[in-house]
């Protein structure tokens, strides 16, 4: 989309026309600015006015007819127009207290709300006067550095980053975000230098706000980019250590083993392209962390080399306390755990060979999340040998066909036991017991061997065949 199809909107449109009757100036400013000229959709506007934005919006959304939302807190008010939300706000200046992330607010001119950006490609404008409606007020070189790939702060970074730190991870993700094939966008080193030397600056960040950006950094279609840039400046250290351990390489008798920290940003970008829309964060998450416990099961054995054993059982105990650290959703740990814990399996299944029993219990232990496993275990195979990724993936194909024929003979996703606790205390006359649980536990054992069906009269059948083995008698 052209700069002109990007202003041919109507809201610019009436934006301008009450600028003009107020007798103010309003600008468009921002990412709207800054993804209109790289060509990218954006649907969210910011109208910078040099006056009150929020007298300014009312009088926008009564010429509308659209309810305009207020947040006379934070000087700002909101519409939504034609699938676009616009925000108002007054050109301001902003001064910080050390301790803090909220600023002092004073009326300014649209230089000193440009000032206070962030970085210079999100400090571009347009003018949306009528006199010279559309014409780019750049100050900075915001449109060079856009040209060139380059994010860079319009204030020295240290004063930048220090007045509100989280723009060192919006520095970051712009850097993942804006990358193409075509030009790979760079932060200044005077910049990393700084974010090197304010990491604790992340401390009076609340959590919610650092996830949120983490987020949005595993959504972009390169995610590695941010992480690793995370890693330079020494900011995942401060947000994630256990990723940071996953760095280097040790070396014993001449045999070193994979460098996981690499391995793991491979696998996260190779999950990133089986997920071209951005749907699957949780995945996301779960390619980031499938390898964290392979520092602390990390051995060297003189015959085998350097060994992970239990890193995937050792890493699903970590999920959780990791998650809860990072305020991310419970049910989410969930998932993300059962990744960690089982995404060695489908492959074990290729090298163990792919019996209706061992696939059935991999369907049980996975249940819905079992296409995202499969998904998360190609995403895994990294060699550089082409004839080696190529075997593994063929062997991947008949782990799925397999799962597939079991399924749909042996209905083993989200199995529920046919036999209840409560059919069993009504047959034996029990009180509960931990008879019960056992009684259970062998019937659904006998379901996932494929010694019965996965049916009730099956199951009912094999629960009383062996029922005397824990001195139980029907009652009559």
């Amino acid at each position: 989309m052209s700069i002109e199809q990007c202003l041919n909107k109507d809201i610019f449109r009436v934006v301008s026309e009450v600028a003009h009757d107020r007798g103010v100036k309003a600008f468009v400013i921002g990412g709207y600015v800054r993804d209109a000229i790289l060509g990218r959709a954006c649907n969210d506007i910011d109208i910078v006015v040099e006056g009150s934005g929020i007298d300014f919006a009312g009088s926008v959304g009564e010429r509308l007819g659209k309810p305009v939302h207020y947040f006379k807190n934070f000087g700002t008010a909101m519409l939504r127009y034609k699938g676009d939300e616009i925000e108002f706000v007054g050109a301001r200046k902003e001064s910080y207290r050390r301790e803090s992330r909220k600023p002092i607010v004073e009326n300014g001119t649209l230089r000193d709300d440009q000032l206070r950006r962030d970085f210079t490609i999100n400090a571009l404008a347009f003018s949306l006067q009528k006199e010279d409606f559309g014409s780019l007020v750049d100050p900075f070189g915001g449109m060079e550095d856009l040209k060139n790939g380059i994010i860079r702060t319009p204030l020295d970074p240290e004063t930048t980053y220090s007045d509100d730190p989280l723009r060192m991870l919006r520095a970051v993700r712009f850097a993942a975000k804006l990358s193409t094939a075509e030009l790979a966008f760079r932060i200044v080193p005077e910049s990393l230098e700084a974010m090197s030397r304010m990491v604790d600056r992340l401390s009076i960040l609340s959590m919610e706000r650092i996830t949120e950006e983490l987020n949005k950094m595993l959504l972009c279609v390169k995610p590695s980019i941010a992480f690793c840039l995370l890693e330079q400046t020494g900011l995942l250290k401060w947000i994630l250590p256990e990723l940071c351990a996953l760095k280097g390489v040790e070396t014993v008798e001449g045999r070193g083993h994979k460098e996981n920290f690499s391995h793991t940003m491979m696998v996260l970008d190779n999950v990133a392209a089986f997920d071209p829309g951005a749907q699957k964060l949780w995945l996301r998450w779960a390619a980031l962390l499938h390898d964290i416990g392979k520092p602390a099961s990390k051995r060297y054995d003189p015959k085998l080399g350097w060994t992970f054993h239990g890193h995937d059982v050792i890493g699903s105990k970590m999920v959780p306390s990791i998650f809860n650290r990072l305020k991310l959703p419970i049910e989410a740990s969930k998932y993300v755990r059962k990744l960690v814990w089982l995404h060695l399996r489908p492959i074990a299944l290729v090298d163990e060979g792919v019996t209706d029993s061992a696939v059935r219990r991999l369907l049980f232990d996975a249940s819905d999340e079992i296409d995202d496993l499969m998904l998360l275990c190609k995403a895994d195979v990294t060699s550089k040998n082409p004839a080696k990724v190529a075997r593994i993936r063929s062997n991947f194909a008949l782990v799925e066909s397999k799962l597939k024929e079991v399924e749909e003979k042996d209905r083993i996703r989200n199995f529920k036991n046919p036999i209840t606790g409560e059919f069993v205390m009504k047959t034996y006359g029990l009180e509960p017991c931990r008879e019960i649980g056992l009684l259970k536990e062998r019937v659904k054992e006998a379901i996932l061997d494929g010694i019965i069906e996965n049916d009730f009269d099956s199951a009912c059948a094999y629960m009383r065949s062996i029922a005397g083995e824990f001195g139980l008698k029907e009652v009559l």
